[in-house]
Order: structure tokens, then sequence, then C-alpha cells
């Protein structure tokens, strides 16, 4: 398929290169067909481009015509070798546009030969355009920019919307854990606070019990010596 297209490339590019090259030597024989459209083109390009531009704008239909010879050439070698095809194509076919126009204007023609003449030229250029767009449209089985461009938007939707699924699947289990962690951190809390209160309590018990004890030394102290002198006598 590769092969296929390299030569029908080269084949649609062929008019171009040759013709080209011939008119780029001698322009002279196009140039009184070539200027009803310059004198229309040259204005409005003038209008439309920038001040410090607009009036280096050539008016010399000779110029033009070699210009577009150029074109042709540079398209089709483009289009021929596969470097920068597709750009080389739509220039071919930007190009078709005024080639045709000027070359071929069968509607101001009297004759009905001559009229049949250009009109066959048209249509042939009209073909020649559309094998251009063609060219310029084909990405040899690879999906085009505007594809990718919207399939690319589609999968970062679907990624976003997976991330996004992920995240509020993630802040859910975090809530949990965190409620979970309260809940224990409240649980052990209450366990020291009830710990704490035994201690103190058994705290409170030891001390009294201290006094007692030293109440009762005290006493038999003090009943010593009685019971000593009753144990006397």
């Amino acid at each position: 398929m590769a092969l296929v297209r390299t030569l029908a490339r080269s084949m649609l590019a062929a008019t171009f290169v040759v013709q080209g090259a011939k008119v780029i030597k001698n322009p002279d024989p196009l140039v009184p067909s070539a200027k009803p459209v310059t004198d229309q083109v040259v204005p409005t390009l003038r209008r439309v481009a920038p001040p410090q531009l607009a009036q280096r704008i050539p008016e010399d239909p000779r110029l033009w015509v070699r210009v577009n010879a150029a074109v042709h050439v540079a398209g089709g070698l483009a289009l021929a070798t596969g470097r920068c095809r597709r750009i080389g194509a739509l220039a071919l076919a930007a190009s078709m546009i005024p080639t045709t126009a000027a070359g071929h204007p069968f509607w101001e023609e009297d004759d009905p030969a001559r009229r049949a003449n250009q009109q066959i030229h048209f249509l042939k250029n009209l073909g020649l355009l559309g094998g251009l767009l063609l060219a310029a449209l084909d990405t040899e089985g690879r999906p085009a920019w505007w594809w990718r461009a919207r399939h690319g938007a589609k999968d970062a939707a679907q990624v976003s919307r997976l991330l996004g699924g992920k995240a509020r699947r993630e802040a859910r289990l975090a809530a949990r854990a965190a409620r979970r962690e309260a809940r224990l951190q409240a649980r052990i809390a209450a366990l020291q606070a009830r710990e704490a209160a035994r201690t103190r309590r058994a705290h409170r018990r030891s001390r009294r019990g201290t006094k007692s004890t030293n109440v009762a030394s005290a006493a038999v102290a003090k009943v010593q010596p009685a019971l000593s002198k009753v144990t006397a006598r």
C-alpha cells in the first residue's frame, strides 16, 4: 500500500513539477491571462496585509506567474518525495484556484469550440484539485490530528473521572480510618482515666491505713507505761 501511495503521489506531482519548471524559465505566455487575476488579487492583499507589508506586495503579473510556478515545483517535489507531502499538497491545491480561474475562464468564451475546450481544461483542473485535497488529507492509516485531539480529550476526561473516583474512595477510607482512630483514642483516654481514678482511690486507702496504724501505735505507746507500773506492783 505504501508503494501505491508513493507512485500515485509521484504521478500527481509530475505535471506540476514539469510545467512549473517550464513557466519559471519562460513566464511570458501566461502573463496576459494572469493579469486580470493579479489586478483583482493584489489590491485585496494590500487591504488585508499590515501597512508595513502592503506596499511591498508586487503588482507585476510576470513575477506572480513565476511565484505560482515556483509553488508548483516546490509543492510537487514535496508531494513526490513524501517530505512535507501534506503541506505540499495543500500549497498546490491553493495555487490551483487562481491558476484555474486565470487559465481557463470558459464562461468568458463566446465561441462554442473554444468554450468547450476551456471547460474541459477547467474540469481537468478540478479533478487535480480533488486529488490534491485527498493527498493533503491522507494520513497513511495513522489517526489524524483532529481524531487524536478528540480522543485525547475523551481519554483525559475518562482518566479524570477515574482519578476523581479513586480520590473520593481514598477520602472515604481516610475518613473512616480517622473515625476509628478517634474512637480508639477515646477508649484509651477513658481507660487511662479509670486507671488514674483507681490509683487515686488506692492511694487514699493506703494513706488512711497508715494513719490508723500511727494512731494505734501512739495509743499503745501511751498505755505502755501504765501497764509497766501495774506489772511492777
